[in-house]
């Protein structure tokens, strides 16, 4: 259960602001048609998030446990100084709705999080739970409870939203997992 909350609250308050959120605003400005929006980032970030999942575990286990110990401790340090610069989409590099608006999404979704900051903390956090299966479960479920009120309320509720509160918030709870993780906090996992 701690590998599915502690997923789901990375990932969810790490997507707020990040730049799949703001294409999900910019989805939802463009296409008003909020279902297949919502349907294509799911399948989109549960396909992309199993896959970093994947590497995540392949990665914990080629590496010995006290190398990956460094390696997810520094990670997840690293993703907390990344959480605090703020993310940017340029509306020209959206997609348009040749395929209709579900592919859209899917395929514009999955590429802009390739190498994002919640698929490299989808990496890190497979690699330090056992259970790859609760991770992208948490992971998909922050990333929705980040965007489904992005493309449902839009600029409604992206004014209100205080980023940089939000931001730090994510950025030191990678700071705290990371310096947890630094002091031994994960032995009892083999790292």
């Amino acid at each position: 259960m701690d590998a599915f909350l502690v997923s789901t609250g990375i990932v969810g308050l790490a997507e707020i602001g990040d730049k799949t959120q703001l294409l999900a605003f910019l989805l939802a400005a463009r296409f008003r048609r909020p279902l297949p929006i919502v349907f294509g980032i799911f399948v989109a970030t549960i396909a992309n998030h199993a896959f970093a999942a994947a590497v995540g575990a392949l990665v914990s286990e080629l590496l010995g446990p006290n190398t990956m110990r460094w390696v997810l401790g520094l990670s997840f340090l690293g993703m907390a100084a990344w959480t605090m610069i703020p993310d940017e989409i340029d509306p020209e590099d959206a997609p348009l709705a040749r395929y209709g608006v579900f592919a859209t999404t899917l395929l514009a979704f999955f590429v802009a999080e390739m190498g994002d900051k919640t698929q490299v903390a989808t990496v890190a956090l497979a690699a330090r739970y056992e259970s790859m299966a609760a991770v992208v479960a948490g992971t998909t479920f922050g990333m929705m409870l980040a965007n489904v009120p992005a493309v449902v309320f839009g600029e409604r509720i992206a004014n209100r939203v205080p980023l940089t509160l939000v931001h730090g918030i994510a950025a030191l709870i990678f700071a705290v997992l990371g310096l947890a993780t630094l002091l031994g906090a994960g032995e009892s996992l083999g790292f």
